[in-house]
This record gives C-alpha cells, sequence and structure tokens, in this order.
C-alpha cells in the first residue's frame, strides 16, 4: 500500500465514521503546492468522546488503534496515531485543541477532491502559516520547502491580510515576507 492508497483509504474511513476532519501536513502541501514524497500523513480531528467509538470501528480490521491511546488524546498531548497492518505506514491524528489558529484552521477548511476522494483539507494559506510555525518549533528544511512549494504554486490566489494577520500572531512574519518575496524558494528534486 502507497502512502496515497493509505491517504484514500483513512478519508473514507473518517468520512464513514462522520468524523470532523482536516488533512494537513505534507499531504496537504502536496495537494497546494509541489509534491514530493512523504511518509506522513497527518490529520486533525474534533473528537468528541462519543464518536470515539466510530472511530475505532472504522479503523478495526486494518489497523491498530489502541482505543486508550485515543482516549488518552482528549488531554496533551492530543495526539494519537494509527499503524496500518497492511504496510506499517503510520497516520497521526491531532485533536482538534482550543488554540484560536487551529480553531480558524479547521474553519476554513475546504472540501476538495483529493486523490479521487472528496476530503476536508487545510486551505493553502493555513498549509503555509502552519509549516511556518512547525520550523519555528523544531527547524526543519521541508517544512519551509513545503511553505515555498505552496507560494509557488498558489500565489496568486493566496490571501495576504490573513497570511500576514496569522504570521504576526504565530511569530513568523520574517519568514513569511521572505516566502512571498522569492527569497526562500522550494528545494529542486
Amino acid at each position: 500500500m502507497t502512502e496515497q492508497e493509505l491517504a484514500i483509504d483513512a478519508i473514507r474511513r473518517l468520512n464513514r465514521a462522520q468524523i470532523a476532519y482536516l488533512l494537513t501536513g505534507s499531504m496537504a502541501s502536496n495537494y497546494w503546492g509541489i509534491p514530493r514524497t512523504t511518509h506522513d500523513l497527518d490529520f486533525v480531528v474534533q473528537l468528541p468522546v462519543q464518536s470515539i467509538p466510530s472511530l475505532l470501528h472504522e479503523f478495526r480490521d486494518d489497523f491498530y488503534l489502541d482505543e486508550p491511546a485515543v482516549r488518552a488524546a482528549l488531554a496533551p498531548p492530543y495526539q494519537f496515531n494509527a499503524i496500518d497492518r497492511r504496510s506499517a505506514l503510520k497516520i497521526d491524528f491531532w485533536m482538534l485543541r482550543s488554540d484560536p489558529f487551529e480553531i480558524s484552521m479547521f474553519e476554513r477548511r475546504l472540501r476538495v477532491s483529493f486523490l479521487g476522494e472528496l476530503t476536508w483539507i487545510a486551505t493553502a494559506e493555513d498549509v503555509i502559516l502552519h509549516k511556518l510555525y512547525w520550523d519555528s518549533l523544531t527547524p526543519s528544511e521541508r517544512q519551509i520547502s513545503d511553505a515555498a512549494g505552496v507560494v509557488a504554486v498558489q500565489s496568486d490566489s493566496l490571501d495576504p491580510a490573513y497570511l500576514q494577520q496569522w504570521a504576526g500572531e504565530l511569530r513568523v512574519s520574517e519568514k513569511l515576507n521572505k516566502l512571498l518575496v522569492g527569497e526562500i524558494k522550494p528545494k529542486s528534486t
């Protein structure tokens, strides 16, 4: 099973379970920007306690998903994962927190056709900001290159006011401005 096939499978399961989610991370930057090989599959989920059984049911056959870990994710660090038994690939699930940026990102998510499946995905602006924010926590050339790839592909359709507002809040304005003027470019493959 490839990462793309795993993404399709996970999206179908989340849709069937009626779990509110958004696809983020490298798969989202691949959608909006310059695709690269990734082994990451990241979802932000809004998972009330009463929806946990539906999630567990949908992922029961082909995944290792630990119920205590899912329930523990209702508290910090707000994260759990599922391991695909067929491929050993991992899906990271991040619980939607009450952080203002995360709430804004979740409210702005778009429903698009991703790999042929209707999928809730982070907007291009939110992918850029999220990548820059994660780079500020743990510097990574991949995060910056992914953000630069989204800017390169989506530059004419981006909302500069939204980007600047949240870049200031997230303290990533300097890197955002370098991306927007082309000082930071996507890594060539």
